[in-house]
């Protein structure tokens, strides 16, 4: 949508109609005041968009002036955002205007790994992975092919590789970040989390924040409704061993002992039931297992996790009794990188327990019954059905109870071999959208002998990542800004659908996800599954059939339809749950039948020895993962990141503020050098970094060498028994001055 204005009608225009909505956006008095000059017209467009700088995907506006990038604002219709983006949101440009992009398809030309390629063509490129996928069905069967995925853009190669007979799609983001929350809740509710959380946050009345480091992973739903809550007077308890931005705006901040955390949450469970402050109503009503639960967690006394957390029983017991005076409307907060000590499903179910206890699922201030939008499909052949999958692996085998294949696992079956015929591996094919692995995973030597192992691996991508350098094809794809995906309908309180339209024309000669996938498809075969013409016909064709169409949405970018079911469970409701039992399952007879404990028990986890230190990492709110650091207006905001030292620890050391060191850690490996930064903001026996950086990709100019790579000091892993989760917390480190 494009209009022709002048600094004197810009508000007006704006004001009356193209409407209300481009005021909403942000537009207004702060466009009329950035717009210079006094002679000649400017060109604003204004054109809907969701962003892809982190997994949140808020929608936007993106916002040109003749026809160069301007501004990206929230859309307020969105509740991903609330019209508010972060600062990653609002630098989507950088992506777009980044010129160490990808620029056009790349076919290797020496071993995997030397980033040595050639041009190629589009034409060539596609030929050249139809005809491997041909020989790879031929040979090993279609299901012999993996697809790492992390973005919307996946979508389109999902559809493509189930058509071709695989379904084996893995998301790092569930072994390596989210996975022990959703089987934890799985386990406990029958209902996963989700993205974006469930939480409602902005009603609750004490909130409870356990290593969840609102504030500086900015999501911006999640940071949103934290201010509101805290605006309307919401009592804040914050767990962790740093001082984080969330802990700062708490009314009791315990910094904890880092890997004593269930210790943490039992003692508050043992007081709520033995001080009788629980929902009695709720637990009688929707819970079974509470009688068991009261007896195993009998000696979890606040007296008994003193010495181990390191936080005193009248703490433990006045902030459980916090929670319980504002319950129903108190949130233990779920948290997202739930991988921590291997013991990670057992801990983030002692949080959902503790949630079942206060009554907060169902109710206003804790959980919400999400509802999503239902868009109907293309019609298209039924997909062939895979004779085997990633459950036929023996990661598959071993963790019955996840709910999605494990990053790892792919990694090991494509080395080790199928279950009877170790002669050859399971998979011989790897498609890589969006998803540098040899950062999203520790462990790299096992990513790389994997890849090592493969006879195809294909990389989609806007950047050139480490991964691409492992790629026997890699094919660049444009960034969000321009292209079309499909419609976004994740759930909330409202369901919503969201445009992403494009903004520009693709940069150099890159191509959107819809049509590699589309091209691909008609190379090999399966051009009956992409029967439309172009996406805008698929997507007015989506659209319509819920009342919509594509011209409106590009008008409105956010549509709200109406919610089918009541967002609370009502008082005194029959309600059921999806569980076995149809009950909330405080004592797990699912977890017991497959030899774990059905309560929540505390285990001691290994400890620094003396001259070492726990390896702690989070977020910073300029940088999401390593996807965000080559930004060129990210870079300038955050160029590299430091390690957090004690002041006791930085006199034993002699380290200054700012000076340099590298880290070793338990086994010998050595960092990148990064600068030190003293502060009391984290416990003595702990060290902490911001994850994504000290980039070894040298086509990534802004990027490389900046700062310390914390992956690459994991290599001791907790592996988590239920669901096979790799815990990152069992590092240590030293220092090299």
């Amino acid at each position: 949508m494009a209009l022709k204005v002048n600094r004197r009608e810009f508000i007006k225009i704006t004001g009356a109609g193209i409407g209300g909505a481009a005021v909403a956006g942000g537009v207004g008095k702060v466009a009329y005041g950035l717009i210079k000059g006094d002679s000649g017209d400017d060109v604003i467009t204004r054109v809907p968009t969701f962003c892809e700088m982190c997994t949140f995907q808020c929608a936007g506006w993106a916002y040109t002036k003749n026809g160069k990038p301007w501004k990206i604002v929230g859309n307020e219709l969105d509740e991903h955002c609330y019209g508010r983006l972060c600062t990653k949101g609002t630098s989507g440009f950088g992506i777009y205007n980044d010129p160490d992009r990808l620029k056009t398809p790349l076919i290797r030309t020496s071993e995997r790994g030397k980033q040595v390629f050639r041009e190629a063509t589009w034409d060539e490129a596609l030929t050249y992975i139809a005809d491997k996928l041909k020989e790879i069905k031929e040979t090993y069967g279609p299901e012999s092919v993996a697809m790492f995925s992390h973005g919307s853009g996946g979508s389109w190669f999902k559809t493509l590789l189930k058509a071709y007979g695989t379904t084996d799609f893995v998301a790092p983001s569930y072994a390596n970040c989210r996975g022990p929350r959703e089987e934890a809740y799985m386990n406990t509710y029958g209902e996963a989390i989700e993205s974006p959380e469930r939480t409602d946050m902005k009603n609750s009345k004490c909130i409870v924040l356990i290593g969840s480091h609102i504030g500086e992973n900015t999501h911006s739903q999640q940071v949103n409704e934290f201010a509101q809550a805290l605006r309307n007077g919401a009592s804040l308890i914050v767990v962790d061993p740093r001082f984080s931005i969330a802990a700062s705006k708490a009314k009791y901040w315990l910094p904890i002992k880092p890997g004593t955390d269930l210790a943490l949450l039992l003692a508050w469970i043992n007081v709520i039931i033995y001080e009788e402050l629980y929902d009695k109503d709720y637990v009688r009503r929707y819970t079974k297992g509470f009688e068991e639960l009261k007896k195993a967690v009998k000696d979890n006394t606040p007296e008994w996790a003193y010495p181990i957390t390191t936080i005193s029983p009248d703490v433990i017991r006045e902030t459980a009794r916090e929670m319980a005076k504002h319950k129903p409307s108190t949130l233990i907060h779920p948290g997202r990188h739930n991988v921590w000590y291997g013991d990670d499903t057992q801990r983030v179910r002692a949080g959902a327990i503790l949630n079942a206890l206060l009554g907060s699922w169902g109710r206003k201030g804790g959980f919400f019954i999400p509802e999503s939008a239902e868009l109907p499909e293309w019609p298209i052949p039924a997909y062939p059905k895979p004779k085997r999958s990633f459950k036929d692996t023996e990661a598959g085998q071993k963790y019955q109870l996840a709910n999605l294949a494990i990053s790892a696992g792919v990694c090991a079956a494509t080395v080790h071999g199928v279950t009877g015929e170790a002669e050859r591996a399971f998979y011989e094919g790897w498609f890589i959208y969006g998803c540098n692995v040899l950062k999203s995973m520790p462990q790299r030597e096992n990513t790389i002998k994997a890849l090592q192992n493969l006879s195809l691996v294909v990389v989609i991508d806007v950047l050139p990542t480490e991964i691409t350098g492992w790629a026997d094809v890699v094919l660049p794809d444009t960034s969000y800004l321009e292209r079309y995906d499909d419609i976004r309908h994740s759930q909330g309180r409202t369901p919503q659908i969201a445009l992403r339209s494009p903004v520009f024309e693709p940069r150099y000669n890159s191509k959107p996800a819809w049509w590699i996938a589309r091209e691909l498809a008609y190379k090999m075969g399966l051009g009956d599954y992409f029967p439309w013409k172009d996406v805008e016909e698929y997507l007015d064709f989506k659209l319509k059939k819920i009342g919509s169409s594509l011209d409106e949405m590009k008008r409105l970018g956010v549509k709200n339809l109406e919610r089918t079911t009541p967002l609370y469970i009502g008082k005194n409701e029959d309600y059921k749950f999806p569980t076995d039992s149809g009950k909330i399952e405080l004592y797990s007879e699912t977890l017991k039948n497959f030899g774990f404990d059905p309560v929540p028990v505390y285990r001691r986890h290994d400890e620094p020895e003396g001259g070492y230190y726990r390896l702690l990492y989070g977020r910073s709110a300029s940088h999401s993962f390593a996807r965000t650091i080559n930004n060129p207006i990210l870079s300038e905001l955050d160029p590299e990141n430091e390690v957090w030292v004690n002041p006791i620890v930085a006199i034993e050391w002699g380290l200054k503020n700012g000076q340099y060191v590298r880290l070793e850690n338990q086994d010998g490996v050595v960092s990148n050098k990064v600068k030190v930064r003293v502060t009391e903001r984290i416990r003595p026996d702990s060290v902490y970094m911001v994850h994504g950086f000290g980039s070894t990709a040298k086509n990534l100019r802004r990027a490389f060498g900046k700062g310390a790579d914390d992956q690459e000091l994991m290599t001791r892993i907790l592996v988590d028994p239920i669901m096979g989760g790799q815990g990152m917390h069992g590092n240590f480190v030293t220092f090299r001055v």
